[in-house]
Formats: C-alpha cells, sequence, structure tokens
C-alpha cells in the first residue's frame, strides 16, 4: 500500500509530465504558393520561432493552391494565415509576420502592454 507522500510524488510526475507537454509548439503557416508573401512569412516565423522557442516547435506550412481543401479544418479566408494548433488555445495571425511584436502577442509569448 502506497503512503500519501508517494502518491503526492506520483501526481506531481504526472504534472510535470503534462508541463513538458504544453512545451511542444505547433504552428500552421497556410500560404498560396510560394509568393513573395508566403516566402516572407515563413522566414519571419522562422526566425521568431529559432529566438523564442529554441527547438521546441514544429511549422507545417500548408500550400492551398495543392491542397485547397484544408482551408476548411482551421477556416482561413485570408492568405497566409499562420495557426497556432499548441499549445491551446488556438489562435490565428493573418499576413506576413513581419511585425515582430503582434506576431510575439499574438502567440501569447509576450504580454499585451
Amino acid at each position: 500500500m502506497k503512503t500519501k507522500e508517494e502518491k503526492s510524488k506520483i501526481g506531481k510526475r504526472d504534472v510535470k509530465k503534462s508541463e513538458t507537454e504544453t512545451d511542444r509548439w505547433i504552428l500552421r503557416l497556410y500560404v498560396a504558393g510560394q509568393t513573395p508573401k508566403a516566402i516572407t512569412a515563413y522566414n519571419n516565423l522562422k526566425s521568431i520561432c529559432e529566438d523564442q522557442l529554441k527547438g521546441k516547435y514544429q511549422i507545417e506550412v500548408i500550400d492551398l493552391i495543392q491542397n485547397p481543401q484544408l482551408s476548411r479544418d482551421d477556416q482561413i479566408l485570408a492568405l497566409p494565415t499562420l495557426v497556432r494548433k499548441l499549445p491551446i488555445p488556438v489562435r490565428k495571425i493573418i499576413g506576413d509576420l513581419s511585425d515582430t511584436e503582434r506576431v510575439l502577442v499574438g502567440l501569447d509569448l509576450m504580454p499585451k502592454n
């Protein structure tokens, strides 16, 4: 039979595990081909992720010219659009992501002023 102390340690391990799961970021960038705006958005996103998330992220680039049906899942209305899938809640940012401060606030990486 486990003591209360042993049970509380197990609960703490579970909390740490769930914390590391939320450290993983999944970002989807919806684009329409390799336009200058799409390339700029990708480069800006990559730079922000390298600076802020340091290897704890995954970027999925979805080209809606090749797969237009994929826009329904995230209700994409304008391009380029960045969708933060994880951590929840889902967030969307439209544009080429050149306003770094706006992107950081939108991704919840920097507090709103």
